[in-house]
Parts: C-alpha cells; sequence; structure tokens
C-alpha cells in the first residue's frame, strides 16, 4: 500500500509528475515514455504514482487541460474574436496559432503527432477529450458555423473549412521542403491571404 502523503507531499509530487510529464511528452512521445522515467524524479515508487493518477493517459490530459484555456484566450479570445471583420478574425487566429506553436512544445506535439491525443482519447472517456470547456478547436467551429449561417464564410461543411485552416497550420513543419526555404514568410503570408480571401467572399 502506499504511504500516507501529507497535503504539502501530495501537492509537490503532482507538480513535479506534471513537470516531468510534460517534459517526457514533449521531446519522445507518450508511448516512448516509461512509468519508471516518469516517477524517477519525485523519488517515488511506480505504484504510488496510481495515487495521483490513473494512468500517463490521464496525466497526459490533465497537461493538456490545464493549458487549454489559456491556448483558447490567445487564439480565440485575443485574436480570432478582435478581427475587424470575419476575414481579419481568421488571419489573426492562423497568425496567433503559428506563434502557439512555434512557443509552446505541448501543442507542436500534438500538431505534429495527432496519433498520440487519438490513444489518449482511446484509453479515456472520448467525451471528457472531446468535450473539453474552452477548446480552441470547438470554439473555432462555432465561429465558422455561425459566419456561414450569415454568409461571410463559404462552404456548407464546417469540418471541411476547420480542416483547411488546420492544414495552413502544419506549412512550418516542412518549411524546409519549400523550393525556396529562404522566401518561407512571404510564402506564409501569402498563403494565408489566399485562404482567408478564399474562405471569406467580399459581400456586395
Amino acid at each position: 500500500m502506499p504511504p500516507a502523503l501529507s497535503t504539502a507531499e501530495r501537492h509537490r509530487i503532482t507538480e513535479q509528475l506534471l513537470e516531468t510529464g510534460h517534459r517526457l511528452f514533449t521531446t519522445q512521445g507518450i508511448r516512448k515514455t516509461s512509468l519508471e522515467e516518469l516517477v524517477a524524479p519525485s523519488g517515488i515508487a511506480k505504484s504510488t504514482f496510481y495515487v495521483f493518477f490513473d494512468s500517463k493517459e490521464a496525466l497526459y490530459l490533465e497537461l493538456m487541460l490545464r493549458q487549454t484555456a489559456e491556448v483558447k484566450r490567445r487564439v480565440i479570445d485575443g485574436a480570432l474574436l478582435t478581427g475587424t471583420d470575419t476575414r481579419d478574425g481568421l488571419r489573426r487566429f492562423l497568425r496567433a496559432t503559428l506563434d502557439e506553436l512555434a512557443t509552446n512544445p505541448l501543442w507542436r506535439r500534438l500538431t505534429t503527432h495527432p496519433e498520440e491525443m487519438q490513444a489518449v482519447a482511446r484509453k479515456l472517456d472520448p467525451e471528457r477529450v472531446t468535450g473539453m470547456a474552452e477548446n480552441p478547436v470547438t470554439a473555432l467551429t462555432d465561429f465558422v458555423v455561425q459566419h456561414q449561417a450569415t454568409g461571410d464564410i463559404t462552404g456548407t461543411d464546417p469540418a471541411v473549412v476547420v480542416g483547411v485552416l488546420q492544414t495552413v497550420l502544419l506549412v512550418p513543419m516542412n518549411a524546409e521542403r519549400l523550393a525556396d526555404p529562404d522566401r518561407y514568410p512571404q510564402i506564409l503570408d501569402l498563403l494565408i491571404d489566399i485562404v482567408t480571401a478564399g474562405l471569406t467572399p467580399r459581400k456586395g
């Protein structure tokens, strides 16, 4: 049986597990991260890990939940919803999300390795994963549906529109494959302009 722990000790171990999980998950992924590696810095036994989290996947999800609300504030509330019009909002969203992927290793890992989040969803309750409060993808989809209803965004399938926007976010991962990588910033600028203009026909 795991030893009894004080409130302060439980807090310290929880934060240590989260810090270790963040470092390992973002550098080597959830599959290659062992339970031994997760518990080593905190000095607890593997069996004690389950006092804090049901599984590695539960730890991974907790890291996501802790970041989701703040990410939404930056890419949705502070970018998508602050545009001067729908096109500008989409442009701001893409820019803010690209910045997020450049500075947030956990979200960048999810973008480049989506199978890891799928593995988490299979292990845990899928409704908890996909129905997370403050989910940026859900907020983006709601925005698309709302602006399709007013004719400000083209298309009939919101998932396709969201998929097109997500495709732009994959470009940085392949920047070195461009014929002229030195022109990557200009290429990305033009791509964002083309995509957002194509999705938002001007009225009148």
